[in-house]
């Protein structure tokens, strides 16, 4: 396992997310928290959903991310003629070598954005779930290991819903975190008429990081400390959502596993080498609430998922003592807090 040998080597790892950062926000105006998120998500080894109107920027905040690090880029624009070996691949048959070959499909890249994901069909939808689950893809028996780091970036309209396939629950559970953008405020989108009136900001945007760096600040990031009391706190809370009376579906194991590697980043962006209740939550809405169904009365009324983390947020005790200062720590870690 990966260890720190002294909080400078921490310092450095979090200078190059820093700098992915500044990459992203100098093209995503007035956003730090949604840019920050997507940091998280990527350093988490999880995959994001971004679910806004048109024109807010979903695609750009896609490209902008993989712009700014030196990785390998994918775009694929879902539409309902797309089909699964589109994305995974496909076996052709060389005359020459009298053999099959396998020619990779667009899903073999290190970031994939996925524009408009819910125009394709359910079953090319389904051909991202092996990848996105264990980071390689089958077909025709032969198994093919995706690159690291690997994230799919996938963005839907949420409004407009003629001709699109809503998105089936074992989906929407493997992405680690879904994320709204929202209208900018009149100064940052006074700016943003300054920057992008005249030229299109990726055209001059650079790469600030290379895969190696973000493959180091991963392995920061799993090195992070988790306390058991912060531990069953994570557990705590996704259960609640199992048994919540506006909620007909609660979150899966593997939503507390995300919400934990999210928190992990969340303490490594903010240069900790152990995880608070804080950053769980923090993190809480944007992991668990698109993979909550509220009940029909729920939805009468007009009770969100989002409505329903929060309640469980001021419902659930959180740990009153701190963990104990160990060899990772150079220091002994403040108390946590109560809500």
């Amino acid at each position: 396992m990966t260890t720190y040998d002294d909080r400078a080597s921490l310092t450095d790892l979090t200078t190059t997310a820093e700098r992915v950062r500044r990459s992203v926000e100098g093209v995503i105006e007035g956003k730090p928290e949604v840019v920050r998120l997507s940091l998280t998500v990527l350093l988490a080894e999880g995959h994001l959903l971004i679910e806004d109107v048109p024109g807010v920027g979903k695609t750009m905040l896609a490209k902008t991310l993989a712009r700014s690090i030196d990785c390998s880029v994918r775009r694929i624009q879902f539409t309902p003629d797309l089909l699964p070996s589109d994305i995974t691949g496909v076996s052709i048959f060389d005359q020459q070598r009298r053999d099959f070959e396998f020619k990779p499909g667009a899903i073999f890249a290190q970031i994939v954005i996925g524009d408009e994901i819910n125009r394709a069909s359910p079953k090319t939808q389904s051909a991202l779930l092996e990848s996105m689950e264990e980071r390689q893809v089958t077909v025709d028996g032969n198994t093919y290991e995706l690159p690291s780091p690997f994230m799919v970036v996938a963005t839907q309209n949420p409004v407009e819903m003629e001709g699109t396939y809503p998105l089936p629950e074992a989906q929407r559970d493997r992405f680690m975190a879904r994320v709204s953008i929202g209208y900018p405020s009149p100064e940052a989108e006074l700016q943003m008429l300054d920057i992008h009136g005249a030229v299109n900001p990726l055209d001059d945007l650079q790469p600030v990081a290379h895969a190696h760096d973000i493959v180091k600040l991963i392995d920061a990031v799993r090195a992070v400390h988790v306390a058991d009391p912060v531990r069953r706190y994570a557990v705590d809370i996704v259960a609640a959502t199992r048994h919540h009376a506006d909620l007909r579906l609660g979150a899966s194991p593997r939503a507390t596993l995300h919400l934990l590697r999210a928190a992990k980043a969340s303490a490594a962006l903010s240069g900790r080498e152990y995880v608070l209740p804080d950053d769980l939550q923090a993190l809480a809405v944007p992991i668990l609430a698109h993979r909550l169904l509220p009940t029909a009365q729920a939805q009468l009324n007009r009770r969100t998922a989002e409505q329903v983390v929060l309640d469980i947020l001021q419902r659930t005790p959180v740990p009153a003592a701190a963990p104990p200062a160990g060899p990772l720590y150079g220091q002994q870690q403040p108390g946590i807090r109560q809500l």
